[in-house]
């Protein structure tokens, strides 16, 4: 399982008979995070609120997934590195 963070996003590519569709879920709203899972050929890409209850689901048979690539947030604040 991955989580992202509020403003992060998660494309996802798909075949749909030959064309590709491309779907995106994005968390919202601040305390709001992604989460992908997998399993029994299913990718579901949720988004949750803290306290873990999801707000909207999306769920793809893994073998029409061609591309799942999470996006960060822009706004990460400056390195402290």
């Amino acid at each position: 399982m991955s989580a992202l963070v509020k403003g992060d996003r998660v494309e996802i590519v798909i075949d749909a008979g030959g064309t590709p569709r491309t779907y995106e879920v994005v968390a919202t709203r601040a305390g709001r995070r992604i989460e992908i899972t997998t399993g029994r050929g299913v990718v579901e890409v949720t988004e949750v609120t803290r306290a873990g209850t999801p707000v909207r689901t999306a769920r793809f048979m893994s073998n029409r997934v061609l591309a799942l690539v999470e996006h960060p947030a822009d706004d990460r604040g400056p390195d402290t590195g």
